[in-house]
């Protein structure tokens, strides 16, 4: 089984597509037309995204403790994305950087939230 695709809350579907635009836009992704209060982005080989006010009518809130970490093909990618995210008003989790410090497995990854509070990674090695 796989994961087909993902869906992140959103405050203002509309407000959220420069942020996603851009850092999708650095992975690869590709928007596809705003349909309503939803919005889907599709890369070949990878699980779509997609942005849409939750169902329940509730504030859409970022989860305590739940991440969606993305793969990026090298470290300049991860430092767009990271950069991308933060030009657009993105909050910072923690730069680009070796997690941990001392890593010996090659991981490489930046964390940042949007502005609904879901709290992303892109990341590159492992």
């Amino acid at each position: 089984m796989s994961i087909g695709y993902i869906t992140l809350g959103a405050l203002d579907v509309e407000g959220a597509l420069p942020f996603y635009d851009a850092v999708l836009g650095v992975l690869g992704y590709r928007r596809g037309p705003l349909a309503g209060d939803w919005v889907f982005y599709a890369k070949d080989g990878a699980p779509g995204i997609c942005l849409c006010k939750p169902f329940d009518g509730q504030p859409a809130r970022g989860g305590n403790g739940a991440m969606i970490a993305f793969k990026a093909d090298s470290h300049d990618l991860v430092k767009a994305a990271y950069a991308a995210a933060l030009a657009r008003g993105g909050t910072d989790e923690g730069p680009p950087d070796h997690r941990p410090p001392e890593a010996i497995n090659g991981f490489y990854g930046a964390y940042f939230r949007d502005a609904a509070g879901n709290k992303l990674c892109v990341f590159t090695g492992v």
